[in-house]
């Protein structure tokens, strides 16, 4: 854990405030503030507490915790406004649900004649403790969008639709290097911007409130994970 590099986070998730703008906030020297950020200085307590009221977050946050989870494998978090789309879903409950998700959702696309499919992903969270715990089990749902004026042609499967809505976005580069820690890290990052940020997480009916977006550039794998946030 680290003061100086919990601050350096706190500014970054603050739309990339600058020792400057934070100097000015806190009625203190740039040089002041490049010293608490070296582990150089720690701020009086009326500091610490302002700090905290203006990043809102605790002081165990600020002191004890490490907060910065982000990495090399980040960049380009942003409020991204995601216009209105039709969708299709399908939830699985296995040992490897992304792949079942997935490849079923996939297989809807190319009996319906769409190519080069768009899918978004998310977990599914209605699983017991035993299937987590005696057989390895969890949850996940996977999204085809539909193109725009689509004729969806199986109507057993539903048809949904979301509005255009705001989400706190991230990108992750080459994602499953390391999974099981960079994409909860993602979400992590995401959730401390929109609390810094003072931005609320919108769960409600009509509004996939979370999900993951793989894509290919040039050759590199690339994730995009969006968090739904209040309007």
């Amino acid at each position: 854990m680290s003061f100086g590099k919990n601050l350096q986070f706190l500014r970054k998730m603050c739309g990339g405030m600058t020792q400057e703008e934070l100097a000015e906030k806190m009625l203190v020297s740039r040089q002041t503030v490049s010293k608490w950020e070296l582990d150089a200085a720690y701020p009086e307590i009326s500091k610490a507490v302002e700090l905290c009221q203006l990043f809102c977050c605790s002081l165990d946050d600020l002191f004890r915790d490490d907060m910065n989870t982000c990495d090399e494998a980040y960049s380009n978090i942003r409020i991204e406004e995601v216009e209105g789309f039709r969708y299709v879903s399908y939830a699985v409950i296995s040992a490897d649900p992304e792949e079942d998700a997935i490849c079923h959702v996939n297989g809807w696309a190319k009996r319906q004649g769409i190519h080069q499919p768009q899918i978004i992903g998310w977990d599914f969270p209605a699983v017991s403790q035993e299937q987590i715990n005696v057989h390895h089990m969890h949850g996940y749902a996977a999204a085809l969008i539909l193109p725009p004026g689509f004729l969806w042609r199986e109507e057993n499967i539903p048809v949904l639709s979301q509005k255009t809505q705001h989400y706190a976005a991230i990108t992750i580069r080459e994602p499953f290097k390391a999974p099981f820690r960079i994409i909860p890290n993602a979400y992590q990052t995401l959730m401390a911007y929109m609390k810094v940020n003072r931005l609320e997480h919108r769960e409600e009916r009509g509004v996939i409130s979370c999900y993951e977006r793989e894509y290919r550039q040039e050759g590199i794998c690339y994730m995009d994970v969006y968090i739904a946030t209040q309007p």
